[in-house]
C-alpha cells in the first residue's frame, strides 16, 4: 500500500482533475475530443499529454499532467545553488486558446517539487501555480468574474493571499520587451514552503482549492461568449495577439525553460503555442477602438475586484 505522502495525495489530485476539465471541455466544444499521449523519460517517470483541436469553440488547447524524477540537470543545480540532488517534480497544465476572439485564452498550473540529498532525503519541497487569463477584446464583467473566483479561492485560506498573488502574476506575466502584461492576469505563486505558521498539508489544501476554482473562473466566460459573432479584422487582432503570447512562452516563461533544461517532453512543453498567430510589423490599434483600450489594461493593470 503506497504511503500517503504529499507527492501521491498531489500526483492523486492532478490525475483526478485532469479528467474532470478535459471531460468539461469536451462536452462545451461539442465536437473535438481530446487526443491522449502517454510518455516515459528516458531519465525518469513521464505523463499523459490531452489535446484537443479544430473544435467547434477551441481551435487548440492541452491539459497535461507529468510526473518526472531523477538527478536534477547541472544547468538547474547551478539555478538552485545545490551539488549532486535529485528531484520530483509533478504537475498540471494547461492552455486552451478558443475560436473566436470574443473568448479569451487560459492559462494554469498547479505543481508540487522535491529535491533530495544522496541519501534520498527531502531537503526541500514546495508548491507552485496559478491560473491567468488573456483575453482579446476586453469585457470587464467577465475580468471581474475570473478575479472575483481567484480571490473567494484565496479568502478561504488567507486575506492577504490575493492581493500577493494577484500582484505577483501582473509582474510574472509580463513581456518586458513590449512593456506590456501578457493578460489581465489572476493569480501566480511559487516556493510555497513549510512555514511556522503552514504546513506543506495547508499548502497542499491552499492549491487544490484554486485548482478546483478553475472551471467555476473560466466556463461561465466561454459560455458567455462562444456565440458572440466577430468580423475577420478582429480574428486578426487575435492572431497578432496570440504572437505576443508566444513571445512571452519562449522568451521568460520559467516552466518552458525549465522543461527544455530538464530534458522534457517538446510536444508537451510546445503545446502551450497556438496554431495560427500573426506578426505585423509595427502595428498599432486604431485610437479609442476596443484594440487600443486593452492595450491600456495591459500597459496599466486593473485591481478588478
Amino acid at each position: 500500500m503506497k504511503e500517503i505522502t504529499i507527492k501521491n495525495q498531489f500526483v492523486s489530485y492532478i490525475h483526478t482533475l485532469q479528467d474532470t476539465i478535459t471531460t468539461r471541455i469536451e462536452a462545451i466544444d461539442g465536437k473535438a475530443t481530446f487526443q491522449e499521449d502517454i510518455w516515459k523519460r528516458p531519465e525518469g517517470g513521464g505523463g499523459r499529454t490531452r489535446v484537443i483541436e479544430n473544435g467547434n469553440v477551441f481551435e487548440k488547447g492541452g491539459v497535461n499532467i507529468s510526473q518526472v524524477h531523477g538527478e536534477l540537470p547541472a544547468t538547474m543545480q547551478q539555478y538552485f545553488g545545490v551539488k549532486d540532488a535529485n528531484f520530483f517534480a509533478c504537475g498540471l497544465s494547461l492552455v486552451l486558446h478558443p475560436k473566436s476572439p470574443m473568448v479569451p485564452t487560459v492559462h494554469a498550473n498547479w505543481r508540487y517539487f522535491e529535491m533530495y540529498n544522496q541519501d534520498g532525503e527531502i531537503v526541500d519541497q514546495w508548491f507552485g501555480g496559478g491560473q491567468d487569463l488573456t483575453p482579446y477584446y476586453l469585457f470587464d464583467e467577465d475580468a471581474i468574474h475570473f478575479h472575483t473566483v481567484c480571490k473567494n479561492a484565496c479568502d478561504a485560506h488567507d486575506p492577504t493571499f490575493y492581493p500577493t498573488y494577484k500582484a505577483r502574476c501582473d509582474a510574472y506575466f509580463y513581456n518586458a520587451h513590449r512593456n506590456e502584461c501578457r493578460g489581465i492576469g489572476g493569480l501566480f505563486f511559487d516556493y510555497l514552503k513549510k512555514t511556522e505558521e503552514r504546513s506543506m498539508q495547508d499548502w497542499y489544501h491552499f492549491v487544490t482549492t484554486v485548482g478546483d476554482s478553475f472551471l467555476e473562473a473560466y466556463v461561465p466566460i466561454v459560455e458567455r461568449r462562444k456565440e458572440t459573432a466577430f468580423a475577420k479584422a478582429q480574428k486578426d487582432w487575435q492572431e497578432i495577439r496570440r504572437g505576443r503570447y508566444v513571445e512571452f512562452n519562449l522568451v521568460h516563461d520559467k516552466g518552458t525553460l525549465f522543461g527544455l533544461k530538464t530534458n522534457g517532453r517538446i510536444e508537451s512543453i510546445l503545446m502551450s503555442l497556438p496554431p495560427v498567430v500573426q506578426w505585423k510589423y509595427d502595428h498599432h490599434p486604431e485610437e479609442g477602438s476596443e484594440e487600443a483600450r486593452l492595450l491600456e489594461v495591459l500597459k496599466n493593470p486593473k485591481e478588478w475586484v
